[in-house]
């Protein structure tokens, strides 16, 4: 099954309280403070993952709950609170990141593919297929993974854990960060190259063990 597939199917399945929604409308402190304990750790996940700072993360997710609390009236149950949460803690880490002052970035060229005059790959890629579904199970695997992910230059390092990580679709990464979709197509496609340049030692490893 797909993520998409997957996440409609978890939303069928869990539906917010009905009685929790009304209160938190309401303004009601007790039924928010459930709604953070409940999210908060999946939220400061997703924080720490756009932000590579814990304490820069928490900060976002607090920012996040404050400006969620304060908008409870406008939120219309149409979608499930997990998810409306999940768009201002993205939205309070973009924040963050368009003040910070960020180093310059490394350039992700070295990292793309290479062609011959003739149109082919310099370089053979390596096939995944075997390798890829004995490691992705692995935890240092999985770790090592987000390392390669943190190693890409922040504007596609935050497009492709957007849409491919965090499953926003690429038209509201557009409007989040303030660019085309066609741009958004451009850096995902850059980044998972670049990405599959930093795996494929990895993957041959595998292969070879």
């Amino acid at each position: 099954m797909s993520r998409a597939g997957s996440a409609t199917g978890r939303q069928a399945d869990e539906r917010d309280d009905p009685k929790l929604v009304a209160a938190f409308r309401a303004g009601d402190l007790t039924a928010f403070e459930k709604i953070v304990r409940e999210h908060g750790r999946g939220l400061l996940a997703v924080a720490r993952r756009l932000l590579r700072n814990d304490d820069d993360a928490r900060e976002a997710v607090q920012d996040a709950f404050v400006s969620a609390f304060r908008s409870c009236r406008r939120f219309e149950g149409s979608s499930r609170i997990s998810t409306w949460l999940h768009r201002i803690v993205v939205n309070s880490c973009l924040m963050r990141l368009r003040t910070q002052r960020r180093s310059v970035e490394v350039p992700i060229d070295d990292w793309l593919p290479r062609f011959l005059p003739d149109g082919h790959h310099e370089a053979s890629f390596i096939d995944w297929s075997n390798a890829a579904h004995a490691l992705i199970e692995q935890q240092e695997t999985c770790a090592l993974v987000r390392r390669c992910i943190d190693q890409l230059p922040d504007s596609y390092r935050t497009v492709l854990l957007m849409h491919d990580i965090e499953g926003i679709s690429v038209d509201e990464v557009a409007a989040a960060l303030d660019v085309s979709s066609n741009a958004v197509h451009i850096r995902l496609h850059r980044a998972r190259q670049a990405l599959r340049t930093l795996l494929d030692p990895v993957f041959l490893r595998g292969e070879a063990s």
